[in-house]
């Protein structure tokens, strides 16, 4: 009679179950050397696991060689993977916890937000420029600019008529009473002109595009043609079989 076979029962690990990896794009394994090496009693003996551990971090990125403060890096990544345990000589600055999770300030964005937002941003420093210069043809030339912008910008954000007073009593309102057409015997553009305009920007912008990819369809290599003749080119001539 036959003795039964001891089994033995074997218990999966999952990475649920392990220790959280700070940096995971190193691996368990040279965490948990790091983890080692925190425990060494000698500093000495600490100090010659920490630079072995910096190789092969540098071994294991070598796109980062070309990255500025390599080393310096590289050396904050291992006290951040030993949650700042290892306590070793380090060349650079030692980092801190405390610095790691500093937020930086919140950047100042200009906060523009026009009451006309059609016209866009740039046309209020556009009616600053304006109002800067003095009085003269240049200054009426530069203001009739403007005011058939704005009307060109207006059209493209409706498609119906305006009339030249709106972009008036936009433009005195935007120039705070200093830029005043409605004195003036000034006539914008029509607009049926500023539509064909529009229109005609629109259909140039799209036929670039289509050009563009032209072009790189027409330049990308034949490979089936290339097979097909390289095939003819090298078939085995079957007389001679």
């Amino acid at each position: 009679m036959t003795e039964p076979i001891a089994t033995t029962h074997l218990h999966l690990e999952y990475n649920s179950e392990r220790e959280y990896l700070r940096i995971p794009e190193y691996g368990r394994h040279l965490q948990k050397l790091i983890d080692l090496a925190c425990e060494i009693p000698t500093k000495e003996e600490r100090n010659k696991a920490a630079k072995h551990i910096i190789n092969v971090m540098g071994t294991l990125n070598p796109h980062l060689r070309d990255v500025p403060d390599f080393q310096h890096k590289l050396w904050d990544q291992i006290f951040i993977m030993s949650d700042f345990k290892l306590n070793v000589d380090s060349p650079y600055p030692i980092p801190t916890k405390e610095l790691l999770h500093l937020k930086p300030d919140p950047l100042a964005y200009p906060q523009k937000n026009p009451k006309y937002r059609f016209y866009g941003n740039h046309i209020k420093s556009m009616i600053d420029v304006a109002n800067s210069w003095e009085a003269g043809e240049l200054k009426d030339i530069l203001i009739k600019v403007i005011a058939n912008h704005m009307k060109k910008s207006y059209l493209s954000w409706n498609k119906d008529v305006v009339e030249d007073q709106v972009i008036f009593d936009h433009l005195l309102e935007l120039s705070r009473g200093k830029i005043n057409l409605h004195t003036t015997q000034q006539e914008l553009s029509t607009t049926s002109a500023l539509l064909r305009t529009n229109k005609k920007v629109s259909n140039k912008t799209f036929n670039g595009n289509n050009q563009q990819n032209n072009q790189v369809k027409n330049n990308r290599p034949n490979f089936k043609n290339k097979n097909k003749n390289f095939y003819k080119k090298n078939k085995p001539n079957q007389n001679n079989q």
